[in-house]
């Protein structure tokens, strides 16, 4: 049975031709994090019926779980895919109903492989695992973009004004000004800025494509974006030109 999705679920199948394995004991269910091109850790041993889970950690994510020759279990996290790419956080789990010996490898990088030995004892699938959940090592979180306004007053003389702003982080800055013109919004232009960590003020000179703003109203949609290009959502600014 194979499920797709955040968690893909494959059932693994054929025995090794002569593998007898021993049944060390505390063999569990297991979870194994790949990032750094490696898996942590690079072998693990589980009992008969119970899963493997791996994590992809980053910051490196195009990788897969797939058999290498000789392996005949049936796991393989991107069937089809000859460029796996994960986002990071993604999670593959295989059951592992036959025991035997069994190796893996990415399709795109030799050296990130690993082996997965089943035991002949019967295992306990529902149990959860002892190994701590893998930590996801690549920035997610967008910038905190916050007291955004114009300083001294919204009224812009002769579109020049003096925004200010917070980051918790570095960033860069995307503005879209945008014009009212019969009852409609329309672009004017784009500017792009860098911020820092604490307060931030940027002069705008009220000039865009070489052309300076005129009289009406407009609105600045300002977007901050890291360096792992996490943005936040649009912070709208209205402002007039007098």
């Amino acid at each position: 049975m194979i499920g797709r999705g955040k968690v893909g679920l494959l059932l693994a199948g054929v025995v090794l031709a002569g593998a007898v394995l021993p049944s060390p004991a505390g063999a569990v269910n297991r979870r194994v994090a790949i990032g750094d091109f490696q898996w942590s850790p690079r072998e693990v041993v589980i009992d008969l019926n119970e899963k493997v889970t791996w994590t992809w950690v980053g910051p490196d994510t195009q990788h897969s779980v797939g058999p290498v020759s000789g392996n005949t279990s049936g796991v393989d996290s991107d069937p089809g895919n000859a460029a796996p790419d994960h986002f990071p956080g993604f999670e593959f789990t295989a059951q592992f109903t036959r025991p035997g010996s069994y190796e893996f490898v990415c399709k795109l990088h030799a050296i990130v492989r690993g082996r997965v030995v089943v035991t002949a004892t019967p295992g306990n699938p529902d149990l959860p695992s002892p190994d701590p959940q893998p930590v996801v090592t690549v920035d997610l979180r967008a910038p905190e973009l916050t007291e955004v306004r114009w300083v001294g007053s919204n009224r812009l003389r002769g579109g020049r004004g003096t925004l200010a702003y917070t980051l918790d982080e570095r960033a860069t800055l995307v503005m879209d000004v945008e014009k009212r013109v019969r009852g409609r919004w329309r672009l004017a232009g784009t500017r792009r800025f860098d911020g820092h960590v604490g307060w931030n003020e940027y002069d705008f000179a009220g000039v865009l494509n070489k052309r300076r703003l005129g009289r009406g109203t407009y609105r600045a949609l300002i977007v901050a974006a890291d360096a792992e290009n996490n943005r936040t959502r649009d912070v709208l600014v209205p402002f007039r030109v007098r």
